[in-house]
């Protein structure tokens, strides 16, 4: 499911749907050739009238001077003219049929220079039309090869980019979510942090049970999750047992007083009271012991009982009731200690049955809905504090090599946020904080310092308002359904059969055919020689006459007797494979950032506002973490991906739409070339390589944290 080539210390929370390439259309038409050039058979004929109407009178009077010319010299020979006039009427007729045949060869050898001129014409315009024709084929077939490259790249492209925060990124604030959708987030953050060798702690606070389907997936990731559901499994959970006094003295009273905290409650005497007791119990007391000595300092119930069990000796129990003295002040101490028993006997079975279990690199501590408002309350600040403590004592190791998720931290006062935030950063221990609603505790503290903000569907009229005024209600998203349908079908199918047939037949037939056909056709046709049938005067006539006359008859007769028998086995066996390849996408709305909108946010849709470089970037995207098993998908982040291929990234203004997600999304306001700028090509198209996975070093140890294998 995830590639070795994601790197440590990347934290995704979700993917977002992009076109860097966008749809080149349909392939350009390949050029038509035209007509060829040729001379046209209609003006050749109408030439050649024309030339024959001109010099018809000039062959006419040639023809008639030549037979006046030799009328003159038979009359001449037969004595009828004198020679002088029959000389002179020879020469005179002659000579004019002499000029009338000179015109009327003129006149054709005009006709045939015309007609030259004509081809001459025709055939330089039929190569000027070749060379047009094979420029034209020489300019299909660049852009051909162009559109070629841009569709190759639009089918080969990457349509998933993972939403990456930057390095300097301490915490993700989220706000809003349904279960379904905290758990498709969870799962889309852990996953790749456990597949990376990174260690990764949840704090279930929600009771919704929103790390299920991760702890699912660790098997696949070869990782062996440490799940405690408490309060059930408190006996087994040992987070803060063994600690010195001072620190469970610190730890406790974070514990007791973190509810009272914003009311102005002073924690200095809870924290006297216990610092006391835990020096008379010594380093490493249990919390059972810790309330056993509270209820014999509140005199509530008969401390022998604590005794007998071994919770208290008989030493420590002198010495605890001799701590305080008598009087006014006596008072005081007992409604203190019966408070703070109240609230920590919760914790009595804390690490009451340890067991050793092997390191893991994902931890879950999810609160159980059947522990009660009350309980649940105490346990979460305690598991709060405890870590927060723990934290405080680890050296800074490289950022988000261990990550700390808490689902419902809205329950948590905002003093124990801001100590955990504080630890977290001092460490450099990822913190990503989901909040259901927006109390005013957690409004004064979204997005401080290095963090990103998450915003999920808000319910909530209010919440979604100061959602959207922290996001900025100018930015514009395109929100679409996309959808991929991939399936495989394999029959197989078996038969077998037996046949034994027996029979007999008879049949007898008759058949008598009688035809009779006769013919006679007559035609009439004229030919014209020379492949030239608009030639005047010119060609034969032929006729042609056929006749035929035929009969025939035909007599059959048939009489057979046929019997057959046969045995036969017959095993049929098919197999078939189906398969079908479907995507949908369909432009849903298109919505700014405000308060309705964020109230109909489809379940796995995240709204991501983090800063980065001089700019806060503001991208939508979906949490869903089944996108990571398409093909489609990449894991370098837009902006690498861009950065690799060179395309031209979208004008960087507050309104400027971006890429949707949610219901996964279409692509909305993708980048365009300039006009008459060069194809961007894909990572690895030209080389077939794409770049190389980075090093990823051995896998980091996990914090130094004893659990229990649930």
């Amino acid at each position: 499911m995830i590639p070795a080539a994601f790197q440590p210390g990347q934290v995704s929370l979700g993917w977002q749907h992009e076109l860097l390439y966008a749809d080149p259309g349909l392939p350009p038409r390949r050029p038509v050739p035209p007509d060829p050039e040729r001379v046209n058979p209609g003006w050749l004929a109408a030439q050649r009238r024309e030339e024959n109407l001109i010099s018809r009178p000039a062959r006419q009077a040639a023809a008639g001077c030549a037979l006046l010319a030799g009328a003159v010299i038979l009359f001449g020979r037969a004595g009828w003219l004198n020679p002088a006039l029959t000389a002179l009427g020879a020469a005179t007729f002659g000579g004019l049929a002499v000029a009338g045949a000179v015109s009327a060869w003129r006149g054709r050898q005009a006709l045939k220079a015309a007609i030259a001129a004509e081809t001459r014409r025709v055939t330089a315009a039929r190569a000027v039309q070749e060379r047009d024709l094979f420029a034209a084929q020489e300019e299909h077939a660049r852009r051909f090869r162009a559109w070629q490259g841009r569709h190759r790249a639009f089918r080969g492209q990457a349509l998933w980019y993972p939403v990456v925060l930057p390095e300097q990124t301490d915490r993700v604030d989220l706000v809003g979510g349904t279960m379904a959708g905290w758990s498709a987030l969870l799962t889309s953050v852990g996953v790749p942090l456990l597949a990376s060798g990174d260690a990764l702690t949840v704090l279930d606070l929600s009771e919704g049970a929103v790390a299920r389907d991760l702890v699912s997936l660790a098997g696949q990731l070869r990782v062996g999750p440490l799940v405690w559901v408490l309060p059930g499994d408190l006996p087994r959970f040992d987070l803060g047992v063994g600690l010195p006094a001072a620190a469970m003295a610190d730890i406790l009273t974070a514990c007791v007083s973190a509810d009272r905290a914003a009311g102005g409650h002073d924690p200095a005497p809870d924290h006297s009271l216990l610092a006391r007791l835990l020096d008379v119990l010594g380093d490493g007391a249990r919390i059972c012991q810790v309330t056993a000595a509270l209820r014999a300092l509140a005199q509530v119930g008969d401390p022998r009982d604590d005794v007998r069990q071994g919770r208290l000796s008989a030493v420590q129990l002198e010495r605890i009731t001799g701590l305080f003295g008598r009087g006014a002040a006596d008072r005081v101490v007992i409604e203190r200690a019966w408070a703070l028993e109240a609230r920590l006997r919760v914790l009595d079975r804390l690490g009451s049955d340890p067991a050793p279990v092997p390191p893991s690199r994902l931890r879950v501590v999810a609160a159980d809905p059947g522990g009660g408002a009350f309980g649940n309350g105490v346990l979460a600040a305690y598991v709060t504090v405890a870590l927060t403590h723990l934290l405080r004592q680890a050296r800074p190791g490289r950022p988000w090599r261990h990550t700390i998720c808490v689902a419902g931290a809205q329950a948590l006062p905002g003093e124990l946020i801001d100590r955990l935030a504080g630890a977290c950063e001092a460490t450099r221990t990822g913190l990503v904080a989901a909040y259901r609603s927006i109390p005013p505790h957690v409004a004064q503290r979204l997005g401080r310092g290095n963090a990103a903000l998450a915003v999920m569907r808000l319910g909530n009229a209010e919440d979604a308002k100061a959602a959207s005024e922290q996001i900025g209600a100018q930015h514009r998203f395109v929100l679409s359904q996309l959808t991929d349908t991939v399936g495989a079908s394999v029959s197989d199918t078996a038969g077998d059969s037996y046949t034994s047939t027996v029979g007999t037949a008879q049949s007898v037939s008759v058949a008598r055919s009688r035809s009779q056909s006769s013919g006679r056709g007559r035609g009439r046709g004229r030919a014209h020689p020379g492949g030239a049938p608009l030639a005047p005067r010119s060609g034969s006539d032929s006729t042609e006459t056929s006749e035929s006359r035929g009969t025939s008859d035909t007599d059959s007769l048939t009489d057979g007797i046929n019997t057959s028998t046969s045995w036969g086995v017959t095993t049929s066996r098919a197999i078939g494979l189906n398969e079908s390849l479907g995507r949908t996408v369909q432009r849903s709305r298109e919505f700014l950032v405000e308060p309705e909108e964020l109230q109909r946010l489809p379940p796995s849709a995240v709204i991501v506002s983090y800063a980065s470089g001089p700019r806060r970037h503001v991208v939508l995207a979906d949490a869903n973490p089944a996108i990571a098993t398409l093909s489609t998908v990449t894991w370098r982040s837009l902006d690498e991906a861009r950065l690799a291929t060179g395309t031209v990234p979208p004008a960087a203004t507050a309104g400027q739409p971006v890429t949707p997600a949610g219901q996964p999304a279409a692509p909305a306001g993708q980048p365009a070339a300039p006009p008459g700028a060069p194809v961007a090509q894909p990572v690895g198209w030209r080389s077939g390589r794409g770049q190389p996975p980075p090093n990823l070093g051995p896998p980091p140890e996990p914090p130094d944290w004893r659990k229990r294998r649930h």
